[in-house]
């Protein structure tokens, strides 16, 4: 459907990309919050709203039948994207956070009981700790963290020695927000499974800049969100492992997830409906289709070695440019930390995504974003929903830039000179 041969190509496909702010041309390097979107999303989108707009599965005329096989035909590009066995596997959610809130009730209400334990990883976001402390308090569990090393990576044997019978769950990050390093969620995997116990990925990341084969990593759940790989907002997914889904309990009551209701008692729809109680973000949700196989169409032929090799030079520029800024700290350089170490392979764990977070001595986080904001550069600063982490590495906000396929290394040349200029004006 797509051909673009260059980065200039697919950022043609992104008309909020053409704007200024501040009488600046926009350079937005904020997508670890939110990708832009893709014309044919928008499209779509405005397709349902002026024509489609209908309640889907519930009534027997042309729009609702519209509307539902849009829906529907989102969850098989879905199915397909994550190569999940059955449509039964994809859980339609408002993003991730809803996802892991999914399995940290329903899951914790079935398996989890007093003196158990979950593991999550010390990288995790809040919607990775909150959920699960909130189960934990509810059947009186406790809650084990994967340490995480000085260079932003994991302490897998810590993290084996965390692993017991205790253990009902695993929740881990497949990439870090803060970090942007591929965690091996793999072995995390294989070690769980050794003991018996399930896995839940948090993908909000790794969704974007990785392949996901739900198959071959063999998690037991992989939650991720829409708006972060171009799809609208409020759309969001959750696989689940087939027999785990058809154990839990639904997770909310209502619309659609029933199967026979009486006073006395109610039966459940079988999946996926038992978990999408009430109208869904129909819309949102059927913008999967086209943001998928948007994403889809930069991972294959020519276009996808323009892609990685562009993305190798901004994360190589990024690394050495920061770190010649006096009083610069760089969090989460994994194998870049070492001298001499070998880059792994384009993806694979320990490997950097082009995501970068830093503080400079002398220079608040929110005052460098404000300035380069008046610059046209859009940053993220704050906690950025990751406070522990914070703690871990001893400062309570950093800066962060984060790129997508439609961003140009010129973009982060303009980003370093602009960073500059802020520094000078704040010291």
């Amino acid at each position: 459907m797509y051909s673009m041969n260059s980065i200039d190509e697919i950022r043609g496909q992104f008309p909020a990309l053409g704007q200024k702010v501040w009488g600046k041309p926009l350079v937005y390097l904020d997508n670890g919050a939110t990708s832009q979107k893709p014309q044919c999303v928008i499209d779509l989108v405005d397709k349902m709203h002026c024509g489609a707009n209908a309640n889907v599965h519930r009534a027997m005329h042309k729009l609702s039948d519209d509307a539902t096989a849009l829906y529907e035909g989102a969850r098989e590009k879905v199915r397909q994207f994550i190569n999940a066995p059955a449509r039964e596997n994809i859980i339609f959610t408002s993003g991730t956070t809803a996802s892991i809130n999914l399995v940290a009730s329903s899951f914790c209400r079935r398996f989890l009981g007093e003196g158990d334990e979950i593991i999550v990883s010390g990288d995790s976001h809040h919607s990775n700790i909150v959920p699960w402390q909130m189960a934990c308090e509810a059947a009186g569990a406790s809650i084990k963290v994967i340490p995480v090393l000085e260079n932003g990576m994991w302490d897998m044997e810590a993290f084996r020695g965390l692993v017991g019978n205790k253990v009902k769950i695993v929740a881990v990050e497949h990439i870090s927000n803060v970090l942007g390093i591929v965690n091996p969620v793999k072995e995390v995997i294989e070690v769980a499974h050794a003991h018996g116990i399930p896995v839940l990925v948090d993908g909000a990341q790794g969704i974007v800049h990785c392949k996901v084969d739900v198959q071959e990593m063999d998690c037991d759940f992989y939650a991720f969100s829409g708006h972060k790989i171009y799809a609208a907002t409020g759309s969001g997914v959750l696989y689940g492992r087939q027999e785990l889904l058809e154990k839990m309990p639904p997770y909310m009551g209502g619309g659609d997830m029933v199967d026979t209701v009486t006073f006395g008692k109610t039966t459940y729809a079988p999946l996926p409906l038992k978990f999408e109680a009430g109208t869904p973000n129909f819309i949102a949700q059927a913008s999967l289709a086209p943001a998928l196989e948007f994403a889809q169409s930069l991972r294959e032929g020519e276009i996808a070695r323009v892609i990685e090799a562009e993305e190798r030079k901004i994360i190589a520029y990024l690394k050495e440019e920061l770190q010649k800024i006096e009083g610069c700290t760089v969090y989460g350089l994994g194998w870049m930390q070492q001298e001499g170490a070998q880059e792994p392979v384009w993806g694979a764990p320990g490997s950097k995504i082009p995501l970068f977070s830093f503080n400079i001595e002398g220079c608040f986080p929110s005052d460098l974003a404000q300035l380069l904001d008046k610059m046209g550069v859009a940053v993220r600063t704050g906690l950025m929903c990751c406070e522990p982490l914070m703690t871990r590495f001893g400062v309570t906000s950093m800066v962060r830039v984060s790129f997508l396929p439609y961003n140009t290394f010129a973009e982060a040349e303009h980003f370093i000179t602009s960073l500059h200029r802020a520094v000078r004006m704040l010291r």
